[in-house]
This record gives structure tokens, sequence and C-alpha cells, in this order.
């Protein structure tokens, strides 16, 4: 008998949305629908699993479990009330709620968390004497509540903390680059094992290892310490572990060229354990070298950077910077590719060559660029001709 089929949602950052739905496409999902910040799909329970595995590019998987109208709050407390959260999970397990709101029924996400958990834990209090506690650090269950004008969809989300936190990332530099992000601006570049690799501005090595990860068909799901669905009442050890199995039968070990460097020794150690832990540390070069000290490879190469967006720094200084990048890859990385990304629209500028490409993403609340920047080797018309 075949699995009952659902729906699913998955969460991820504005302007991934296309890459992310090409990867659920390729896991096996079924009407497969982009959205704005997501991807819709739907499938059986291991396909969840299977999700929370294997994406590089979800945030979070959502379950929808109930969707209903309201036109007051005893409306909405009483909908939520009637759900027969028993079902879902045991009294004893932690739990949290966030809300995410777009309507003028609530104002305040807070209130409205508020009033569901007060309806989850009458409704429990009523059925076996007993509440759930809330645990805002490390719960076990995670509920969100979506409300647009008067209708409201309750979600479990299957994967608990955000996808983003592999697991492999033991230590970091001050403001890190999201994994999610990393893996999603690599999917979009079309890199690909077969091209080097070049990490010149390593910080804790996110590109690289991700670049990895990828190169070897490794899920990047599997560091992860559990997710928030080996709490539901459904979880099912055995359908988890063939859907683990299966994804580790698929791991390669294809030769791969990646070099990541930084100007900061501490920077580069950091990037070096973080690859460790990861099991990728075989696959990348490492090395405590500027950026400006790099010699010419003599191969068509891939750069990935995500310099300091200058928050920290001098005008002068960040002027300085991102002229620097802009020489570099001009005179040691002729027939190569570069994507560049940062929320200083203005520093792109003094890298003084012309882009081929720009996407609008955002890293959190900051609106930011990924740069794609062509290096030709000789004349712009022969490298062309010669393009692979």
């Amino acid at each position: 008998m075949e699995s009952e089929q659902h729906e699913i949602l998955i969460r991820t950052y504005a302007g991934l949305e296309e890459v992310l739905e090409s990867e659920v496409r390729n896991l096996g999902g079924a009407d497969v629908e982009r959205m704005v910040r997501a991807v819709s799909c739907k499938g059986d329970q291991g396909f969840l699993y299977k999700l929370n595995l294997a994406l590089r590019t979800g945030l979070r998987v959502l379950k929808p479990i109930h969707k209903f109208s309201f036109k007051s709050n005893d409306d909405f407390y009483k909908a939520i009330f009637d759900i027969d959260w028993n079902v879902y999970f045991d009294v004893d397990k932690t739990m949290i709620i966030d809300s995410l709101l777009f309507s003028e029924m609530f104002t305040n996400s807070m209130f409205v968390s508020q009033l569901a958990k007060d309806a989850i834990a009458d409704r429990f209090r009523k059925e076996v004497g007993r509440r759930p506690f809330i645990d805002s650090k490390e719960p076990n269950i995670y509920i969100s509540v979506y409300v647009r004008d008067q209708e409201v969809t309750i979600y479990l989300d299957s994967s608990g903390s955000s996808l983003h936190r592999r697991g492999y990332r033991k230590e970091q530099v001050k403001a890190p680059l999201s994994e999610v992000m990393a893996a999603g601006i690599l999917l979009m570049s079309n890199w690909s094992h077969h091209f080097p690799l070049v990490d010149p501005m390593c910080g804790s090595g996110t590109f690289s290892i991700e670049a990895a990860l990828i190169a070897n068909n490794i899920p990047p799901g599997i560091f992860r310490p559990g997710f928030a669905f080996e709490h539901w009442r459904d979880f099912d050890q055995e359908l988890f572990d063939t859907i683990l199995e299966s994804l580790n039968k698929k791991i390669t070990e294809f030769p791969v060229s990646i070099k990541a460097s930084d100007r900061s020794f501490a920077a580069v150690e950091l990037a070096r354990e973080n690859a460790r832990e990861a099991g990728v540390e075989g696959d990348i070069q490492f090395e405590n070298l500027p950026f400006e000290k790099h010699v010419n490879p003599g191969k068509r190469s891939f750069l990935f950077l995500n310099p300091p967006y200058g928050e920290r720094m001098q005008p002068e200084d960040i002027d300085a910077l991102y002229g620097m990048i802009g020489s570099t890859l001009k005179h040691t990385y002729g027939g190569s590719e570069a994507w560049i990304f940062t929320s200083n629209q203005e520093a792109l500028n003094k890298i003084g060559l012309r882009p081929s490409r720009k996407i609008k993403l955002f890293n959190g609340p900051l609106e930011c660029r990924l740069v794609r920047y062509e290096m030709y080797d000789g004349s712009k018309k022969a490298s062309k001709n010669q393009a692979v």
C-alpha cells in the first residue's frame, strides 16, 4: 500500500525560489509550485524525511495540518482548540509557536502565538489532564501559524531549527554567510566538479564546504543532530533509516579542485576545522594568502566571493578593497568567471569590470546583489567562441 500523499511547503530566502523548485523536482516532488520565498509540492512521509536530509536551499519543511477561517479572537482560539493535538505529539514534548501575519485582524505576532499556545495547552489539559510546556531554546515540536486576512493555516515544522544550520560549522567568523545562501549561489552559477573553484576570502569556509558537498553528492542534512519530525507521534524510524541509507549510497567521490584562502590565518584554520567536521577536508586546499597575492592558475576557474559590505570599514578602505578585487580578477584570472555577493552596490562600481549578470537576493533584511563577471582571456570575441 502506497503512503498517503500530503501537501508540503518549503521555505527559502527571497531570490532562491527557482533553485529550490529545481531541487524539489529533482528529488521527486509532485505538483511542484514556485511561490514567494517558498515552494509547495506533494509527497509522502518518506519524501518529507528526504527533503530535510537532502535539500541544499530549503530553510524549513512544513506540513499543513489544518486550515480555517475566523471572524474574531474567540473564533481563532476555538478553531485551534478543536484540533486533536494529541494525535500529532505527546503532552510531554516541549513546543514553540511562531506566527506570520498578513492580516488587519491581527497586528501582533506574539499575541497570536500566545493565543494559539493557550488553545493547545487547554486542549491537552482537557484530554489528558496536563499541558505541554514552551521551550524557546531547544523545543521538540515547532508549530507555525500563518494568517492571511481571515484565513489561517496551521503547520507542523518538520525541520525544527532552520536547515541552514547544517551541523558541521562548529565555529564561525563574524557575519558568516548562510550555508543555504552559499549553496544557492553555487547552484545558480552552474559550477560543477569539472572546473576548479576558488574561494579567496573564505572566512569560515562556507562556499568551499558547500561546493565539496555538492561535488560529492553528500546530503547536507546528515550532519544535523536531529529533526523536529523525530518527535512526532507518527515518526517511522525504519522508514527514516531507509531514506538515509538510500541517500548515503548515492554519495560519490569525484576528483575536485577547491582552493580556500584568506588573509587571516585564524579564518583559514577555522575553515579547515569546519571542513574536517563535514568530512571534506581532503577535497579542499587551504592557504593563508591575501587575494592580491594569487598567481595565475592557468585554468578556467569559478571564483566565489562574499567580501565585507562596509559596515565596519571606512569608505576609502571599501573602495580600495573592491578595486583590488577587480584588478586581481582582470590580471590573474583571465578566462575565468567570478560571482560576487554583496549588499554594497556602490562598492561594486569600484571593481571596474562590466557584469554579465545581476541577481537580487536578500541576506536577512539586507538587499544584496549576486553579480557575475566574466574575465576574458585575449579578445572578448575569441573568448566567446572558445566558451564551454
